[in-house]
């Protein structure tokens, strides 16, 4: 195998793992708790949208157990929608922009736990 080949071949499989950990350093169980703490309200403790302030919303919260739609969604989306509010992806302005209450990490644990929610779990 040439060398330029195999140096590519390195470079991939870092870049590809790099990635795998970088996502695997969310913490579902941490998510969890902060999304008992900060979405339940609205989105309920199961996440299906049917929180103590939801019947007074419209729209309503989204339904996070909703694997048909949850699943689609990119973790980037994702991110953006609870780090920016539902406005900045032309959503309910209802969801309020969390950046300034949870850190980056924090809400990437809250992601992790989103992907628990819809079944099946999985991750686009």
């Amino acid at each position: 195998m040439p060398y330029s080949y195999r140096v590519c071949v390195v470079v991939f499989c870092a870049l590809m793992l790099g990635g795998a950990a970088v996502a695997m350093a969310a913490d579902a169980a941490k998510g969890r708790s902060l999304y008992q703490e900060y979405c339940s309200m609205c989105h309920g403790a199961q996440g299906k949208g049917n929180g103590p302030a939801a019947a007074a919303m419209q729209p309503r919260p989204r339904d996070h157990t909703d694997s048909a739609y949850m699943n689609a969604l990119s973790d980037d989306h994702l991110m953006r929608v609870v780090s920016d509010g539902g406005p900045a992806v032309n959503r309910s302005p209802l969801m309020p922009a969390w950046k300034g209450t949870l850190t980056p990490a924090q809400i990437r644990d809250v992601i992790a736990y989103l992907r628990t929610l819809a079944a099946p779990a999985s991750k686009p």
